[in-house]
Formats: C-alpha cells, structure tokens, sequence
C-alpha cells in the first residue's frame, strides 16, 4: 500500500501534544558543542539535553559503540542473560566504588526503583511495621513526573490535577539539616535528595550539607540517597556532586549522560546490603539492561574512568564561574556554578528567564530556562573553551541590553 502524498512540511508538529514549550528552533544535525537547524543556521548547544549529552552529540566513541552493538544483539528481555550487562554493570559498579547494579532505562524509572528498594529495605533490614515506611525529600525538587513522584513535589504545574498521590513523603527545605533531622523518625527507611537541585536551577547546597547529610542518615539506621541523574558523570567537575564533599550515599540514582545521548539508560547502583533485598519477581524491565543500552553506558563508564571530562568541567568551570560572576549587579541578579552546571538568574526588572533565551537563541544560543527568571546552562563537556568564550560574550550582551 502507497501511503498517501501530503503537503505538509517534514518538520510539521501538528499531531505532537503540548507537554513542552520548547523554544521555536527545529533542529535537524548536530555533532559535538553545535547544532544545525532545518533552515542551515547553526546553534551551540548549551543544555546538553539536560546533561544527557555530557559527551556531546555524535562522540566517536559512543556511537562505535552502538554501531558494532546493533549489528550483534539489541534486546533479549531479562529472561535471559547477555553478554554486554555482566561487563556494563561491573565497570559501572566500579566507578561508583559500589558492588551491583540495578538497570533501567529513564531516570524517573531508576527513580522509582530506587524508592521500591528503600521501602523494601526499610521492611526486610530495618525493620519498619508493613505499609508504614517513610522518606524524606527536599522541597523545590526534581525527580521526574511519574504519579508517584509528583505527588512529593511542591512545582504545582507538574502536581497540580494528577491526585490522588502515594502517601509516606515528608518535604523539607533543600539545605535545612535541623529541618532534616526533625522529620526522620523510627519509620523514615531513606532520605532523597538531589545533592544539586538542577531543575530548581541549579542550587546549591551549603557546604558541608552532604557531609551533615550522610552523618545522620549513618546515625539514624536511614539509607542516603542521591539522585545524580543530572550532577552525575562528570558535569559538576566529579564523576559524581557528592565527591565534592568525599560522600559515599547508599544509594547512587544515575540517568541522562549514561546514555551518551544515543539510548535511554538508567540504574541504580549500591552494595549488596541494600540491593540483595530485591529478588527475582520483585522489580523489572523489558528493556532495563538490554544489550544495545549496555554497550552505550560501558562505552560511557569507559570514558569517565580516564578522568579527562571530570577534569576539563572542572577547569572549564572556572572560567565560566569567574565570568559569570562579574556580571552579578549588570543583569543578573545571582549566578550559580559548579563544574559546566549553572543558574543564572537574570534581573527580573531587565527580562524574564524565557526572553533570555530567546534572546540567546536569536544569537546562535541555546540554553533553557527555569522558573521564570532563571536560564540554566550546562554545554557538553567537551565544548572547546573558545566556544565557551563566544557563548559567555553572546550571554553578556543580551544581558547588557545589546
């Protein structure tokens, strides 16, 4: 059968739901730091896919990688072993100084599973009565949009109208130790924190705060979990945010770049003590660990191991910090950093975080924003630094009004 001829244009979106608002560019290339549009104009890429492209678009690596994969194997479910998850999970382990790893694709998804193991943990070691495990998140979070999650955020736009939610969630202030303290109780099975809130644009903790956290989780019989889905692997300067305070969480929740931009990959990754209370029937997923997903992450793992992208978002981010800084007091009210991660927030009297970008994007830009007067940049981390210079000057200009 002939499908029918139509008029429309290929890049039409019409038929896609509104779930975003995205800025009007329709990219149609890209390959490293740039993009290139349906319309030939080239864009340098400053979101990275919200981290996931921390390797940028197209390294050589990573698509060797799943070039060689899709010619072997793509999936098989988990009803039988393949040859790539045993050598994914064990290097991944490894990086993350932890014994097993639990695969999965999106982040909301390792997100859920990382919830499912601290209540089931909280029941099988703990010891909390059946049905009455608890745990603790901060306010202005961000984990995903799954019901479940939602249902603990305080961003009414992704809650508002998706009730009635999952009990057991306590919020406190992203930062507040004592605030921490007071809501962890003889039921509380773990405590979910980003160690940088990314979406909330990009805050920061106080220091010593990851340290304060780990010490009373350790203290309280209560698993520390970090979602590094966006801080994790390599953005931040360290392969994870927690090693900028020498933190070990229970649990690792990783995401985005572990993909290298090309599939979606997930996991969760923590010793035995806590992952041996998952068995057999009690979590899974058709596509978690498939075969394609596995090459793409080891081929991700195998790149962090050498520490160049750690160490390159490290000195990169010196100078996008000390640049930004300046112009604190000159259009932006408050900037961010750390590592190539950072939260710019523009005077709200100049223009709002949305007309920022616009204004970037009419300069070859592009950067995201968040909560009305905040633009978040995060570039590959392996933006070449006069790259990184030109985007800095095009930020400077729009917030000087040029």
């Amino acid at each position: 059968m002939v499908a029918p001829e139509t008029t429309a244009p290929a890049h039409d979106e019409s038929a896609v739901a509104r779930n975003y608002n995205p800025l009007p560019v329709v990219i149609a290339e890209a390959s490293g730091a740039w993009m290139t549009d349906v319309e030939g104009n080239r864009y340098l890429d400053c979101l990275a896919g919200y981290s996931a492209l921390n390797f940028g678009h197209g390294h050589p690596a990573l698509l060797g990688a799943a070039r060689e994969q899709l010619e072997r194997l793509t999936l098989t479910s988990r009803a039988f072993n393949n040859d790539r998850l045993g050598p994914f999970c064990r290097d991944l382990a490894a990086l993350a100084g932890k014994d097993l790893v639990l695969p999965m694709n999106t982040g909301a998804e390792a997100v859920e599973t990382a919830l499912k193991v601290a209540r089931k943990w909280g029941y099988a070691v703990k010891g909390i009565p059946a049905d009455q495990a608890g745990i603790v998140v901060a306010q202005d979070n961000f984990h995903g949009r799954t019901t479940t999650i939602v249902g603990f955020s305080n961003d009414s736009g992704a809650r508002d109208g998706f009730g009635p939610f999952t009990p057991g969630f306590r919020a406190v202030p992203h930062g507040d130790l004592a605030a921490l303290e007071a809501a962890i109780d003889e039921h509380t099975a773990a405590v979910l924190i980003e160690p940088i809130q990314g979406e909330a644009g990009v805050k920061l903790p106080p220091a010593g705060y990851l340290r304060q956290v780990r010490e009373l989780c350790t203290r309280s019989n209560v698993l520390f979990v970090a979602d590094e889905i966006q801080s994790g692997l390599g953005r931040t300067g360290a392969t994870f945010a927690c090693d900028h305070e020498e933190v070990v969480p229970d649990m690792y929740v990783l995401g985005k770049a572990l993909g290298g931009g090309i599939v979606p990959v997930s996991a969760v990754v923590a010793d035995h003590d806590v992952l041996d209370v998952i068995q057999p029937g009690n979590h899974g997923s058709t596509f978690g660990g498939n075969p394609l997903a596995a090459a793409v992450g080891h081929a991700v793992v195998g790149l962090l191991e050498t520490g160049e992208y750690q160490d390159r978002a490290r000195a990169l981010g010196e100078r996008l910090n000390a640049e930004l800084q300046e112009l604190v007091g000159s259009g932006v009210s408050e900037a961010r950093v750390r590592g190539l991660w950072a939260g710019v927030d523009i005077d709200p009297g100049l223009m709002t975080g949305r007309e920022a970008c616009e204004k970037l994007a009419a300069r070859g830009v592009l950067a995201k924003d968040t909560h009305g007067s905040t633009v978040r940049l995060s570039p590959p981390l392996t933006i070449e630094e006069r790259d990184l210079a030109w985007m800095l000057d095009q930020f400077r200009a729009v917030v000087n009004g040029a």
